[in-house]
């Protein structure tokens, strides 16, 4: 376990927090310090585990698994957070299945360049991500129209953006609470 604040182990749990960890438990069994950076305040653990499962685990969601984690790897190479990095281009890597593929997306993300592999509704979605993470107050009402324009269904729209407002909320809370992810089972956690 390392962050700035203290983190709570499981033995050191008391019933509340106990109750929030074994809802946050990954499918390894294990919480990770993206959760357990919350035990000083179990209730926020639980309120993160409910957003974090509505963006990126939901049977609902119609935007492929891999493009799911494509866009969240993109949000933390532009926030610079390497816990959220580490953990979901590890995901996007696997979903993806293909090596050079995955190198070539993971070079295009690192330099900005989602155009160099990316056409149609997925560039159109990156470039949405890119503004929304970068400029959040300068978004119009044409910044969406690009995406219908380019065959986004409004639904995939309305998931895209939690999942970019999701990540830019964990962003910040991991940089800015110094998490890393000492300790934790860094790798694929998502359903194929």
């Amino acid at each position: 376990m390392s962050a700035w604040i203290e983190m709570i182990s499981d033995e050191d749990a008391g019933d509340k927090l106990k109750t929030a960890l074994d809802f946050a438990r990954t499918p390894h069994g294990t919480v990770d310090n993206v959760m357990r950076v919350h035990s000083l305040r179990p209730q926020t653990m639980n309120g993160h585990v409910v957003l974090y499962r509505a963006c990126l685990h939901d049977d609902s969601n119609t935007i492929p698994m891999w493009f799911q984690e494509v866009i969240s790897s993109y949000v933390s190479v532009l926030n610079d957070c390497p816990y959220s990095y580490a953990n979901h281009w590890s995901n996007a890597r696997h979903l993806i299945g293909d090596e050079e593929k995955a190198d070539r997306v993971e070079a295009a993300l690192n330099a900005h360049q989602p155009e160099d592999v990316f056409d149609g509704q997925h560039l159109a979605l990156l470039q949405y991500t890119e503004k929304l993470t970068r400029n959040p107050g300068r978004m119009e009402k044409a910044d969406v129209d690009a995406l219908k324009a380019a065959g986004v269904p409004d639904g995939e729209i309305l998931e895209a953006n939690q999942i970019i407002g999701y990540f830019n909320y964990v962003n910040r809370l991991l940089n800015g609470l110094g998490v890393t992810t000492d300790g934790d089972t860094v790798g694929y956690y998502a359903k194929d």
